[in-house]
């Protein structure tokens, strides 16, 4: 058995939620995590794109920045990424091969392993600061074992409610635990659970309280954001769709300023990010696919509102889900964009819903199943634009087929 043969079979061990074995994995590697300065960007949605954005700053502003994001979509290395490029898949097995007896000894996790690999491989790429984003909720999750010098909390919507709780308010409290008392902090949650993260005492700054933003959208080029800040105004550009994705910008560039990045390496940062499968536009068939990770009922309206801002009324939509998810609530968000519904699931995770279960909450709408990505993509209209939306795990097995690359083909389960 492979090093990643044995660690996604770890996977089925579920999530085992605290700090106890990740730091004694942690602590016989070394610690290698003291060697760099940490940010923890923590929320419901967004999290990956405020990560990504922070990290292109950081490295425009000439350190050596690690961005540790989670799951991967197509290759296990995409979770570790040095100024911008994915570490060597050789350098990733390697270090994995000196982790795997040391997280035997201690049983750890799935996640627990991977968050201690993306320590140890920072540690010996030499970075100055890793921008680390938060697994699940926050306070038990196995990053934050790592000291953050600077924390995010991009929102907070109803998502793994069976973990983290059942209310918006059990779960900002969860991920309130990312944040360090008297430290500087950055957030884009609601003005009515403000409280309960600055009950932690962090130096919090708030999207429409200390920082305030303008944005004009540049259609299918991104956005002009305009901030001002305590002391300070900025003007970016950044090619993120949708006003979510500004604001997940500007929530990344106010963290950099807090970090004392200048506006030249904030806006250049800003400018060269690039998410994958997240409102990400690829070409197919002499049209035009648009991927995007909506898996909870906020995410699909981010996603129907970048659409609509876009110009964009009714359009064939691919969906599949796990079947923990509230399809339902998905469903009643997309229904009024879906010209067809084409329902499918991730072939490569048992967790997703089959096709036929989830068809009840698209009744009334023309409805076609497929039973794999490859088959949902194939009854897509040919020329147009249609979207792909749902799993992540779902956009990882379609993003390789529309660019002609090999996919991981391992069982997905985190």
């Amino acid at each position: 058995m492979t090093e990643l043969d044995w660690l996604f079979a770890r996977q089925r061990f579920g999530v085992h939620p605290g700090l106890t074995r990740v730091e004694a994995l942690l602590a016989r590697l070394g610690n290698p995590q003291a060697d760099f300065r940490t940010v923890l960007v923590g929320g419901t949605n967004g999290k990956g794109s405020t990560a990504a954005t922070l990290a292109a700053i950081l490295t425009a502003a000439g350190e050596r920045t690690g961005l540790f994001t989670s799951p991967h979509l197509t290759r296990f290395s995409e979770r570790f990424v040095v100024n911008g490029q994915e570490l060597p898949e050789e350098t990733v097995l390697d270090a994995l091969r000196r982790v795997r007896p040391q997280a035997e000894a201690v049983e750890a996790s799935f996640f627990e392993i991977v968050t201690a690999l993306g320590g140890l491989l920072f540690a010996e790429a030499g970075v100055t600061w890793a921008v680390m984003e938060v697994g699940l909720g926050g306070r038990l999750d196995a990053t934050n074992v790592l000291d953050p010098r600077l924390s995010i909390i991009t929102n907070v919507a109803l998502d793994h409610t069976e973990i983290l709780g059942e209310t918006r308010e059990a779960i900002a409290r969860e991920k309130a635990g990312i944040l360090r008392p008297g430290r500087p902090a950055v957030t884009g949650v609601t003005a009515d659970l403000l409280p309960l993260l600055e009950a932690v005492g962090a130096d919090l700054w708030a999207l429409g309280r200390e920082v305030c933003l303008q944005t004009t959208p540049l259609g299918w080029e991104g956005w002009t954001v305009q901030m001002d800040l305590p002391g300070a105004a900025l003007t970016f550009h950044t090619p993120l769709l949708g006003q979510h994705g500004a604001r997940n910008a500007a929530l990344a560039a106010a963290a950099a300023w807090r970090l004392g990045v200048g506006a030249e390496a904030i806006g250049a940062g800003a400018a060269g990010v690039r998410w994958p499968g997240r409102l990400e536009v690829l070409p197919w068939l002499g049209g035009r696919v648009l991927l995007d990770g909506a898996h909870n009922p906020d995410g699909a309206r981010a996603l129907v509102e970048a659409l609509r801002g876009l110009g964009v009324e009714r359009l064939p939509v691919v969906f599949g889900a796990a079947a923990d998810k509230d399809v339902a609530g998905v469903a009643e968000v997309l229904r009024p964009l879906a010209s067809e519904v084409i329902l499918t699931r991730a072939v490569l995770s048992p967790r997703a819903a089959a096709p036929a279960d989830l068809a009840p909450h698209f009744a009334g709408l023309p409805l076609r199943l497929a039973d794999t990505p490859a088959e949902a993509l194939a009854l897509l209209p040919p020329g147009g634009l249609g979207v792909v939306c749902g799993s992540l795990y779902l956009i990882g097995e379609v993003r390789p087929r529309l660019l002609g690359e090999v996919a991981e083909g391992r069982e997905r389960w985190q």
